[in-house]
């Protein structure tokens, strides 16, 4: 076998707790390796070893060898690594003139355009010239993960780490992500798959490494691994795995939040359209749909912060202003937002207690000495530890930092809680670990409401009363969930739920790779 990459009893410790402890790995050439296990497990320190990357002050032993040179890497968070102020055609032309230097100038740049598009089709980007004239905010979070793949594929490297590369996405471009990266494998390259989604490992890896706490506990072929998992946390994360079921929910009470004639726009260009929907108390309201179709949109209009938009936004009847800008406290304390990114939501150089603490002091009036006490109270209500959150974001996992956000937003005692993707990048037991506590909050505070965005209809299906169905900005179908996940009207639903039940493991993972034989 051709090893590109090899990793040797790597020990990776941060003030003397090791958070990698003896992993090895070797990455062969056209394979997919993959690495699962719990939000902090150590997948992504594994995965940045290969292009030697370490946390700040980490002491590292043990051996990492890269033969071939250049380690692509497609993060968990793409914005974090893309310039905010440059148009991504921009960022992507000055790699791709890098791979036609030796040509005439003249041909140059009609090469470089080539290269780009090409990237970006083959990184499963629909409409890639409009792409290419948005800055990276004005993409959602699927397209600029697809985005930073397109950088790799420029990059020509032989090794491509990939980090929840289809977090956050629909069942549709799940399954164009999975193809793609099944298509970089078959030309040659290795891939390095760090991954939540077992449907995703499923459909994809050769070999498979579970981790927890630091360390492989079981490793092997991925269809014995599956068939037969001999480790117990391997099979409780694959128990993890089955669907969630929404019982004893309450029924919905009075309107809390209406929608008229929503139109937003980026620039010029229109991207949603709602005409109408109402939010009830108690009640959860799913928004599925692509990556791109609005979605985050939507809830940026919500929640004040996209200003770019036209309609009618009531809350309790009467005006919430457009901007958060011209909301009183009273308004920014109902309508709270917890973003997708829960890391990139908090200020990595304060305790996180002290950051949850802060909103009941702002948005409510509160004592500090009372809203430390009531931010201890309620972070342990969700599972989380007051020693945990006295340290800094970077000492959480993305599932301890999405419950400290959820926290947070829950100290301004909303009445509507918008909830972007939260359960995308988190392992299955963590993943049902926060479905549950939503469950717990929408049966435990009557007067709250959630409107719950996720590309995932299993999701949905765990907490939504209703659902409605984004396609390219427009609100394509929406009504009771049982009604839309059992008889879709919609061609775009059907195709949604019909990939997403091929998707799973009772259905057969439809994309596995013809292996050589």
């Amino acid at each position: 076998m051709n090893t590109v990459a090899e990793i040797r009893d790597l020990r990776v410790e941060i003030d003397g707790r090791a958070i990698v402890d003896g992993v090895s790995l070797r990455v062969t050439a056209g394979k997919v390796t993959a690495l699962v296990g719990a939000s902090g497990s150590g997948k992504t320190t594994t995965g940045l070893a290969l292009l030697g990357e370490y946390p700040a002050g980490a002491r590292v032993t043990g051996a990492v060898r890269v033969p071939d040179g250049l380690v692509g890497y497609v993060p968990q968070h793409p914005g974090a690594v893309l310039n905010p102020a440059r148009r991504v055609g921009a960022l992507l032309r000055d790699i791709a003139r890098t791979r036609v230097r030796a040509l005439p100038r003249r041909e140059r740049g009609a090469a470089a355009r080539r290269h780009v598009l090409r990237a970006l089709s083959l990184a499963q980007l629909p409409d890639p010239e409009a792409v290419l004239r948005r800055y990276p905010h004005q993409l959602s979070g699927g397209q600029q993960q697809r985005v930073v793949l397109a950088q790799a594929l420029l990059l020509g490297a032989r090794v491509v780490v990939a980090d929840e590369p289809t977090t956050g996405q629909d069942a549709l471009t799940k399954r164009r992500i999975v193809d793609q990266l099944a298509a970089v494998a078959r030309e040659g390259i290795a891939v390095v798959l760090l991954s939540h989604d077992l449907d995703v490992v499923r459909a994809l890896a050769d070999e498979v490494l579970v981790l927890r706490d630091g360390r492989v506990v079981e490793s092997g072929a991925a269809d014995h691994l599956w068939q037969a998992p001999r480790h117990a946390w391997t099979a409780e994360l694959l128990a993890a795995d089955g669907p969630a079921g929404r019982t004893g929910l309450p029924d919905a009470g009075e309107e809390v939040l209406r929608v008229r004639g929503l139109t937003a726009r980026h620039g010029r260009t229109t991207v949603l359209r709602t005409p109408a929907l109402t939010l009830r108390s108690g009640e959860c309201l799913a928004v599925v749909g692509r990556s791109g179709s609005g979605k985050t949109t939507l809830a940026r209009c919500l929640a004040g912060l996209h200003r770019g938009h036209d309609g009618e936004l009531l809350l309790d009847g009467a005006p919430l202003p457009r901007s958060l800008r011209d909301r009183s406290r009273a308004q920014l304390a109902a309508v709270q937002y917890v973003f997708q990114d829960a890391r990139a939501a908090f200020d990595e150089h304060r305790p996180v207690l002290a950051q949850v603490a802060r909103t009941a002091v702002r948005l409510r009036g509160a004592a500090e000495a009372e809203a430390l006490a009531e931010a201890v109270a309620t972070v342990t209500g969700l599972g989380l530890t007051e020693r945990q959150v006295r340290r800094g974001p970077g000492r959480l996992s993305g599932g301890e930092l999405q419950r400290a956000a959820l926290a947070r937003a829950l100290l301004a005692r909303p009445r509507v809680l918008i909830c972007d993707e939260i359960t995308s990048g988190l392992d299955t037991v963590t993943r049902r670990g926060i479905l549950d506590t939503l469950a717990g909050l929408l049966r435990d505070r009557r007067e709250l409401s959630l409107v719950l965005i996720t590309h995932d209809l299993g999701t949905a299906a765990a907490l939504a009363a209703r659902i409605a169905v984004l396609d390219d900005g427009e609100v394509v179908e929406e009504g009771p969930a049982q009604r839309i996940l059992a008889s879709p009207g919609h061609p775009f639903t059907v195709s949604l739920l019909e990939t997403t039940a091929r998707m799973t493991p009772d259905g057969g993972p439809p994309y596995r790779r013809a292996r050589p034989g």
